[in-house]
């Protein structure tokens, strides 16, 4: 094992083991994922909390495995009624590489998700976090994982100086987390989970509840008084503001939505068709004369590195049954009843949108 200094300050490794097992024990919370050691439902749930909150996962997931209750119902869903299932979730390229892997692991593993890493790793979509997460919770394999609450618990106890987006930096947690859940006798998913539950609901970003911490006696920046300058936070890069228009045509009954390629920004969902250019450019391609547009307001949506501004404006649908394809921006149009809405795979944004234009179009009735 490569020699850790930052394990060298006095921090006793098997003391803090047993702290963390026994508080995890007593004091996590109670989620449906943690029921049973389940891989699959593993899989589906860390593939979700990734830069997203719990509160937001958990209706998501509960729906999510009653529709997918396993690997061969995932596998072989349409990928429409997949990327449904997901809406409101945000960050789409997960559940497009979900399903991707889904079927990889029925055609190459009979529906058994894996259990060892290597394997898990070939996996679309699977990286270091959610491989360890599933081979140490679903399969007990001594093998680590760190996600940004591991980060925090680690660099505090152990007061890791260094800035955890470099690559010493990241090694040196990658190491602690492996020397954690290393020794034989020990449940590597236990300890990991305390792990991930302590930086959740105690060892917080800012005001960490230290008087309630297992591991107040072993932790360094505890004692040496760097609890709030710990881990070292690197500044954000600034947002990119986007602004763009978003063509809301529509009648009482229904609606134009189109599709997004694959690939890029909202890669396969459905949105009324937008533009970060000339809306009436935009109408005209939709068969529309600038005379019949009119502005309905605007909505704000914040993404990981984008504020996004969207103007809003509604075009009367009349007796048009079909319109023009919009490639390269849309790979499908589609004229629905605006009761299928919620069966097409659409972003929170593309919500924000709609509510706005059902609020005008109801005030013109």
């Amino acid at each position: 094992m490569k020699h850790l200094d930052c394990v060298d300050r006095g921090v006793d490794l098997d003391a803090v083991r047993r702290a963390i097992e026994q508080w995890y024990v007593r004091a996590h919370r109670s989620l449906p994922w943690r029921n049973a050691r389940d891989p699959y439902s593993i899989w589906i749930s860390e593939t979700m909390l990734q830069q997203t909150r719990v509160e937001t996962v958990l209706p998501y997931y509960e729906r999510f495995m009653r529709e997918f209750p396993d690997v061969r119902s995932l596998a072989e869903a349409p990928r429409e009624r997949v990327m449904s299932a997901w809406s409101g979730l945000g960050y789409y390229r997960r559940v497009r590489m979900l399903h991707e892997a889904a079927r990889k692991v029925l055609d190459d593993w009979g529906g058994r998700v894996p259990g060892d890493l290597e394997d898990l790793r070939r996996l679309p979509g699977v990286g270091p976090y959610t491989a360890g997460a599933i081979a140490s919770i679903a399969y007990g394999r001594r093998v680590p994982l760190v996600d940004g609450n591991v980060k925090r618990v680690l660099a505090r106890v152990f007061a890791v100086e260094l800035d955890l987006a470099c690559a010493r930096g990241s090694s040196r947690i990658w190491d602690l987390a492996e020397r954690f859940v290393a020794p034989p006798g020990i449940d590597p998913g236990i300890l990991n989970q305390g792990l991930m539950e302590l930086g959740a609901t105690v060892c917080l970003p800012r005001r960490p509840r230290c008087d309630d911490c297992p591991l107040r006696r072993h932790c360094v920046a505890l004692s040496t008084g760097q609890t709030r300058d710990l881990p070292r936070v690197v500044p954000k890069r600034a947002s990119l503001a986007v602004s763009q228009t978003a063509l809301v045509v529509a009648s009482e009954r229904r609606i134009v939505l189109a599709r997004r390629p694959p690939s890029g920004l909202f890669g396969g969902l459905w949105e009324p068709p937008s533009t970060e250019g000339d809306v009436v450019a935009l109408a005209a391609r939709c068969r529309i004369s600038d005379s019949e547009i009119r502005a309905a307001g605007s909505v704000e949506h914040v993404l990981t590195h984008r504020n996004m501004h969207v103007s809003v404006v509604l075009a009367p649908l009349g007796r048009r049954r079909t319109f023009p394809s919009l490639a390269p921006e849309y790979d499908a149009v589609e004229v629905l009843e605006w009761t299928m809405v919620d069966r097409y795979a659409h972003s929170a944004l593309t919500l924000k949108v709609l509510n706005l234009a059902t609020g005008v179009l109801a005030g013109l009735r």
